[in-house]
């Protein structure tokens, strides 16, 4: 069961909607680089839907871009200043204006989707092609937790073009990526071998998958269960460790990871990209529905607690994932 923590203060439902929170940060560093801002109410434009957050799901990739292991310069590319900065990626909440040419939705709809570096706030605006329907059976953590992560899970084993009968080996195979490409590797026919830690091991045999550790014994365990090598590597948790991957299958197009160095470019590696659809994404929402596809949320924390959300994350690998809870002020009123 996920953790929940209580915000200690909660946002005044009388809140002015000329304005909305969001979560920034005004400098690289540590998680309490994080804080609360308000910022202008957002207005959807043409092919654009409005979205009342409720749940934002944390990635590994929002810490690496406050921390500054990403950064690209010290602009951004449409020329405005480099700080302050947003993040999120993947969101669910419920339209509350939409804009012209927008057919697809309505105000009241409950949506989920993908944005780029957006979703820590109260209020968004996105295009209308980024969102899918949210099942009613889906809860609203769940529903934040799997847009970006599910899509990243699905473009990776795709990209290693797997067979059914092969067998995939995938590092940190309890994550909130990892447990997801299991089950879709599952799904598709293919053996799976999940490295993770000890206490996961019986949750990955849930998931389908043969454990092994994910330290320096994972190497010689993966080898006992598959003797002749692996099809294919899905590094999930996005580490250098390319010579075990290597050593375990020696076609370096069948080793896909998150770890976007130039040694992976030097050896051939598949660096993983973020490429969205909407197609993808509802593919994956028709999987939780029909087959129960499991997206764990280990904790949840709400929007002035993003600092708190991303030291449980830096903790290390953990199982499924971190979500921050959003409560935009009631005062909102649905506009067309």
């Amino acid at each position: 069961m996920a953790t929940p923590h209580a915000d200690p203060h909660p946002p005044d439902s009388s809140a002015h909607a000329s304005h909305v929170k969001a979560v920034v940060f005004d400098r690289y560093g540590a998680p309490e680089v994080l804080h609360a801002i308000e910022l202008p109410m957002p207005q959807a434009g043409p092919g654009e839907i409005r979205v009342r957050v409720r749940a934002a799901g944390v990635r590994p990739g929002d810490i690496a871009a406050r921390s500054g292991l990403s950064r690209d310069g010290e602009s951004c590319e449409d020329g405005r200043p480099a700080f302050p900065r947003r993040l999120g990626n993947e969101f669910a909440g419920v339209v509350d204006q939409v804009g012209a040419g927008v057919d697809a939705f309505a105000p009241g709809d409950e949506v989920m989707g993908w944005a780029v570096a957006m979703s820590y706030a109260e209020v968004l605006t996105v295009p209308a092609e980024q969102v899918v329907h949210k099942p009613v059976t889906m809860s609203w953590a769940v529903a934040g937790a799997l847009p970006s992560t599910g899509q990243t899970a699905h473009a990776a084993l795709c990209d290693l073009g797997l067979l059914p009968g092969e067998r995939v080996l995938i590092h940190g195979a309890a994550s909130g990526i990892g447990s997801v490409a299991v089950q879709l590797a599952r799904a598709w026919g293919l053996r799976v071998i999940g490295s993770a830690a000890a206490g996961d091991h019986d949750y990955l045999r849930a998931l389908g998958a043969q454990p092994i550790d994910d330290d320096h014994r994972g190497i010689a365990q993966a080898r006992v269960l598959a003797p002749d090598g692996v099809d294919a590597v899905f590094d999930a948790l996005g580490v250098d460790r390319f010579d075990d991957w290597l050593a375990l299958c020696g076609d370096p197009a069948r080793i896909a990871t998150l770890c976007d160095s130039p040694r992976a470019h030097r050896l051939g590696l598949r660096t993983v990209r973020g490429r969205r659809s909407r197609a993808r994404l509802a593919e994956l929402v028709a999987m939780h529905e029909r087959h129960g596809l499991l997206v764990h949320v280990r904790e949840m924390f709400p929007l002035t607690r993003a600092a708190e959300a991303h030291r449980a994350v830096e903790r290390g690998p953990g199982r499924g994932k971190v979500v921050l809870m959003v409560y935009a002020p009631l005062a909102l009123r649905f506009c067309a």
